[in-house]
């Protein structure tokens, strides 16, 4: 069993010698504790090529103090997504005497597991293949911290600031091991404001500490660049007159980092997290077929395959989900009169038996070998991207291109679905229009970088269009369901009242997205959204 810490912290080292300056005068501190001793002992897990290390993750077995056990640490734009701090800034690092790290407002989600055991547990293990892919963790090295924790408290008795005074030694671990030894100082806020935070730091400063030159234990031990290890892609500065292919691929880089965050939220079923995952994927996938310009379809068709797949995996279970929670949100809004029958049991076994399908589907899919595969794949494309020749053109005149004729197909769609009757037909036809919404929503999404609010504001009206064609599919797809579900029900001699009234409001849910959508399509389609794509 897993616990959750977020926490949000300030790490502060030291020189050789660390003595602490006074810490009681500041604003709203009344006393400073003395310095308790503790020793902890860490050993850190990590493949041969220090994958984990290298994606901004840690994982630990630690013994001593009070959070004894195994830990999974992951970078702070990665708890973004479990619901942690989303501001995140580091000072820059520099070599000196005395050493600061200094990173405000850092968001960090800790995965515990109970006992201090020999193995991994598989429950961290499985969170953390999105990067191993098979490979083997092994230990990478050992780090002892003598700690003294120095605490300040409030008039109350409230501690307000933790000051953690580390002297570490650290060894590595394999065929070749090294030994190194520094001190460093930690601050960690617990009811006190960030101005207190700062205080402290300031204090600290002036008492001679500075950057430090490497922001973690692991990567100090092992002798990592911090550069590498921040698990986040590397920022860039981009605009119209940047070359199209590094807005395009600073986009696909974005989205591939979030399927690898977005990867352990799904494995432990967190609210909205396959959601998530399925709408990157498709972002991916719409890059890659809207600007063949950039990156030659034929050299990316592969991977918009096995990008479907992931896609469809992933769907399969999301589908399954919205339509139950649906149904129960139906059934609760119908007064009791009008549920005629054991109605409830037999919506809830009609998707519980195919929710544990799709889930367990979607869990072999994450461990299997094609998924890994799709990941080196994905990697390589950034790490070696097939680049067209036009790619090196400046992307506000290269990009508007890709749009308008991602625009211009969606439109046909459209066109096309208005001209029909009502029915089936029409249904299906809007249903492949709103992917073409979507495709060209994404291009224009991906475009932003150089082209600006122009790029925003299309998207956002392409946006509305997809919202509500996707609400029509919902509730085409409920309207069958109600159907099957009822068919069942009265082949087994029950009543099917109640699900003929859902197949009926399910109908006027689909009428009342169908306008929704035209209308929407009429505010995207207007000059002014779209004059500026080619």
């Amino acid at each position: 069993m897993t616990t959750e810490l977020r926490e949000t912290e300030q790490r502060n080292g030291g020189g050789a010698a660390v003595a602490l300056p006074p810490m009681s005068d500041l604003p709203g501190v009344a006393t400073v504790s003395e310095p308790v001793p503790e020793t902890l002992v860490a050993d850190y897990y990590d493949t041969d090529d220090l994958r984990l290390l290298l994606a901004g993750v840690k994982l630990r077995r630690r013994r001593g103090g009070p959070g004894e056990g195994w830990h999974l640490k992951l970078p702070a734009h990665a708890a973004e997504i479990w619901g942690a701090a989303a501001d995140v800034t580091a000072a820059g690092a520099t070599e000196a005497t005395g050493e600061l790290w200094l990173s405000p407002g850092r968001g960090r989600l800790d995965l515990s597991a109970a006992g201090v055991t020999e193995h991994v547990p598989v429950e961290l293990e499985r969170l953390v293949r999105v990067h191993t892919r098979g490979g083997a963790l092994r230990p990478v090295a050992r780090i002892e911290t003598r700690r003294y924790r120095t605490t300040l408290r409030d008039a109350a008795g409230t501690a307000l600031v933790e000051i953690l005074s580390d002297d570490v030694a650290a060894q590595t671990v394999g065929a070749a091991t090294s030994q190194s030894r520094w001190n460093e100082v930690e601050v960690e806020p617990a009811e006190g404001s960030h101005r207190l935070l700062r205080a402290v730091t300031e204090r600290l400063r002036a008492a001679g500490l500075s950057p430090a030159a490497r922001s973690a234990k692991l990567a100090r031990a092992l002798s990592v660049d911090p550069g590498a290890t921040t698990g986040s892609p590397p920022a860039q500065r981009l605009s119209a007159r940047s070359p199209a292919g590094d807005v395009i691929l600073a986009y696909l880089r974005a989205q591939v980092a979030r399927i690898k965050d977005l990867d352990p939220a799904v494995r432990r079923d967190e609210t909205d997290a396959v959601h998530q995952m399925r709408v990157t994927t498709r972002r991916l996938r719409a890059a890659l077929q809207a600007f063949p310009m950039v990156l030659p379809g034929p050299a990316t068709a592969r991977l918009n395959e096995e990008l479907r797949w992931l896609g469809r995996v992933l769907g399969t279970a999301r589908d399954i989900e919205v339509l139950s929670e649906h149904f129960a949100a139906e059934l609760d809004a119908t007064p009791d009169e009008m549920v005629v029958g054991p109605v409830r049991a037999r919506v809830s076994a009609h998707f519980a038996r195919r929710e544990a399908a799709a889930r367990a589907a979607m869990a072999d899919a994450l461990d299997s070998a094609r998924y890994f595969a799709l990941l080196d794949e994905l990697d390589g494309l950034l790490a070696d991207p097939p680049l067209a020749t036009t790619a090196a053109a400046p992307a506000a005149e290269l990009l508007p291109r890709a749009i308008g004729k991602a625009y211009r197909r969606a439109r046909r769609r459209m066109r096309r679905a208005r001209r029909m009757r009502q029915g089936p037909a029409r249904d299906t036809m809007l249903h492949s229009a709103r992917k073409a919404v979507k495709r060209a929503r994404y291009a224009a999404e991906a475009a932003r970088p150089a082209v600006g609010g122009r790029a925003r504001r299309l998207a956002t009206g392409l946006k509305a269009v997809q919202s509500a064609l996707g609400d029509l599919q919902d509730a085409v797809t409920a309207r069958a369901t109600a159907r099957e579900i009822g068919i069942a029900a009265h082949l087994a001699g029950e009543n099917a009242f109640t699900f003929g009234l859902l197949t009926e409001r399910s109908s006027g849910r689909a009428r009342d997205a169908q306008r929704a959508g035209i209308k929407a399509w009429k505010q995207a389609s207007r000059p002014k959204l779209r004059r500026w794509v080619r």
